[in-house]
């Protein structure tokens, strides 16, 4: 366990900030490398596995109930030094874990083609999706371990066995999916179910690593038989954190849904570069994402052992480190955004689509940044409702308007992404805002005017 409750903020959040974006990064690039060698199987393949890929959305919202519950609340038991409680958290997150899993392994051949029959433009398209998700839900099944065991780490200081596992995992998929998507050295190319099942293999192997370090190495927290009954006090502690965090994702994969569906009628190649496009904002977001990851539990193991000032601190230092990033990204994105695209797709329809979207959408970039260390800040204080309610407005914000310019005549595909800008904006102004309301009521991170004495948690 690494003591956060003293020392430099600022090194404390790039300790943990920088192998946790490296291993967000190569996380990244299994989707990547996938659409890497899909994209050389025309725009269907391309349309298909980004529409499955959405699904990808609900599943980081069931997750993000799990992993964010699980680091607030180890977060806090090491900054009191109460090692029994954060045993007891981790091993009842491992529990809701195996739960979740079954869950989504389950619905997910059950739902799954009746969800991309919505999204698919033809016959083609929903037969790349379907294909691709069936081999990819082991994956997505798999992922609720994963995040258990590194938001117990994150919870306690650690990031870099995390990153290590990630780099590893995403090396083997850069090496198996060439082999199952295209056939190479086997002459059996599987296409898009090649993708899915190579990402499958790959974290398989990432949870098999990840528990060889807990066994091992790890001593703050650990597997024990004992502690794996059902507690359903834990499990409340647990979801009351987690289920507001995991609704931002649940709202953002609505969005997305919606936005599918306006752009159905543009056909595949608008889906396409639109998929392409998503998937680099996503990537070039993780840096900003990970100052945000990384402050949370910083912030939080300062507020459990009553130190409200650091955990002040640590919210500047993340806006101001978060911010220069951004405005970075922002640059390059209007600069040459082309040359993120062109690795994915020649197909010129698909490229104005993908570099039009990236383009306009970096005018977010800055807000989301702000948006990220908001919500690491209502994580840190335990209290992830207002960063839901902010989520809930953007959405608003940006589906009525959508829903409606999409019916007028002339309607361009780009009107949209002007809107998601507007709603971004609207959503970091909000976030701020019940931030500095929650710190008056609580004085927890002295962000308000009243200033006294904290208050006895």
């Amino acid at each position: 366990m690494h003591d956060l409750t003293q020392g430099s903020i600022p090194r404390h959040i790039v300790r943990m900030a920088v192998p946790m974006a490296i291993g967000m990064v190569f996380q990244t690039l299994y989707y990547l490398v996938d659409l890497y060698f899909v994209g050389r199987l025309g725009d269907a393949a391309i349309a298909g596995v980004s529409a499955a890929g959405n699904i990808q959305f609900i599943v980081m919202a069931l997750t993000q109930v799990l992993g964010v519950g699980t680091m607030v609340l180890i977060s806090h038991a090491a900054g009191r030094k109460d090692q029994a409680d954060g045993n007891l958290i981790f091993n009842q997150s491992l529990v809701l874990a195996a739960i979740a899993a079954a869950i989504v392994f389950v619905g997910g051949f059950l739902f799954s083609a009746r969800y991309l029959s919505t999204l698919a433009p033809d016959a083609e398209v929903l037969k790349a999706g379907t294909d691709y998700l069936y081999w990819f839900l082991p994956a997505l099944a798999l992922q609720f371990a994963l995040i258990s065991m590194g938001s117990a780490l994150r919870g306690t200081g650690i990031a870099k066995p995390t990153m290590i596992v990630q780099v590893l995992t995403v090396v083997l998929n850069i090496m198996l999916a060439p082999v199952l998507i295209a056939g190479w050295g086997t002459g059996r190319p599987m296409g898009v179910a090649g993708a899915g099942l190579a990402s499958t293999i790959s974290v398989l192997a990432g949870v098999i690593a990840l528990l060889v370090y807990f066994m091992r190495l790890e001593h703050f927290v650990g597997f024990n038989a004992a502690l794996i009954r059902p507690h359903f006090a834990t499990w409340k502690r647990l979801l009351k954190i987690g289920v507001p965090a995991g609704a931002e994702f649940g709202l953002l994969f609505f969005s997305m849904f919606v936005i599918f569906l306006i752009i159905r009628d543009f056909g595949s190649a608008a889906q396409a570069g639109f998929g392409i496009g998503s998937r680099m904002m996503q990537a070039i977001f993780l840096p900003a994402m990970a100052v945000a990851f990384a402050a949370a539990p910083v912030a939080g193991q300062n507020l459990a052992a009553g130190k409200p000032d650091r955990a002040r601190q640590t919210f500047v230092e993340a806006v101001k480190i978060g911010t220069g990033v951004m405005i970075a990204a922002t640059l390059f994105a209007h600069w040459r955004p082309e040359w993120l695209i062109g690795a994915f797709t020649s197909d010129p329809e698909v490229v104005v689509v993908a570099v039009e979207y990236l383009r306009t959408i970096s005018l977010n970039f800055v807000a989301s940044g702000i948006v990220f260390s908001c919500s690491g800040m209502f994580q840190a204080m335990g209290n992830t409702v207002p960063s839901a309610i902010s989520s809930g407005v953007r959405v608003v914000v940006f589906v009525v308007p959508a829903l409606y310019i999409a019916r007028l005549p002339g309607f361009q595909l780009h009107w949209i992404w002007y809107v998601s800008v507007v709603s971004t904006t609207t959503h970091a102004l909000f976030a701020v805002w019940l931030l500095k309301r929650e710190s008056d009521k609580r004085q927890d991170l002295g962000l308000g005017a009243a200033r006294g004495p904290t208050r006895p948690r």
